[in-house]
């Protein structure tokens, strides 16, 4: 009895809290050492980098949007947050996967082979997230933040917060495309069912716009709607792949 309550269903030795703590901490580090290592790579093209992604969509307003540093050392700063920020975005997969690891003793035996494909899968949302982001929602914002107001008045920004907005926009979106693996994942655990999500529809559709609306940087309508119908589209994905992983469950509950 005693053997029975220390292990788990696959007959694996039970891990102790202090034991969850080291393997904590070790997910952790090499989490890290991926971004550290990532952030180097990207210290190395650091001005490649700079001038043809993060100051790219400038050009690309009409007029030309001008950005200026206010502070001391203001563009050294701004260079080491671009080069750790790089180093967490291209160090995604590794630290979904050092994630997921860690979950891994809690899952049953038939869920860990999909720790892979959930990975892989997760970081394609995230960055089809970033890329949307990036060549969609950005110019537009810039473009109405170019063009608004009075000619008196030209329109700059500050360098840190132009990094700020350009940041806060691409996590937003890969963060928001994620929804289908949080429903793919919910779904099997038993919290959410098809069902409920096609019957609430008419209820996320509102909730989504307003979402749409509090997330998005500009006030105008067409950026808001850059962000609406994807999370739409995504919604309806993720019901679909709901129902898909709710009919994998079953087969395997009759096998």
């Amino acid at each position: 009895m005693e053997e029975n309550k220390d292990t788990n269903e696959s007959g694996e030795k039970q891990m102790s809290f202090l034991e969850h703590l080291e393997e904590l901490r070790w997910r952790i580090i090499k989490a890290a050492i991926g971004v550290v290592i990532c952030a180097v790579i990207a210290g190395i093209f650091i001005n490649y980098i700079m001038e043809n992604i993060l100051l790219a969509p400038l050009y690309k307003t009409d007029p030309v949007l001008e950005i200026q540093n206010l502070k001391p050392f203001g563009q050294f700063t701004l260079y080491m947050e671009v080069i750790i920020t790089t180093g967490v975005v291209l160090s995604i997969p590794n630290i979904f996967y050092q994630m997921w690891k860690f979950i891994e003793p809690a899952l049953k035996p038939k869920e860990r082979k999909y720790i892979t494909g959930i990975v892989i899968f997760s970081s394609l949302c995230f960055i089809t997230g970033v890329i949307f982001a990036y060549f969609v929602m950005l110019p537009t914002a810039l473009g109405f933040a170019a063009q608004f107001g009075t000619d008196i008045i030209r329109n700059r920004m500050a360098a840190d917060e132009y990094y700020n907005f350009i940041i806060s926009v691409l996590l937003i979106a890969g963060v928001v495309f994620e929804l289908p693996m949080i429903s793919f994942f919910l779904s099997r655990i038993g919290i959410l069912k098809p069902h409920f999500m096609r019957k609430y529809r008419k209820h996320a559709i509102v909730l989504i716009l307003f979402l749409a609306a509090l997330l998005t940087p500009t006030p105008d309508i067409t950026n808001q709607l850059l962000l609406g119908i994807p999370l739409l589209i995504l919604y309806e994905i993720s019901i679909l792949i709901c129902k898909l992983s709710q009919k994998k469950e079953s087969k395997e509950l009759m096998q």
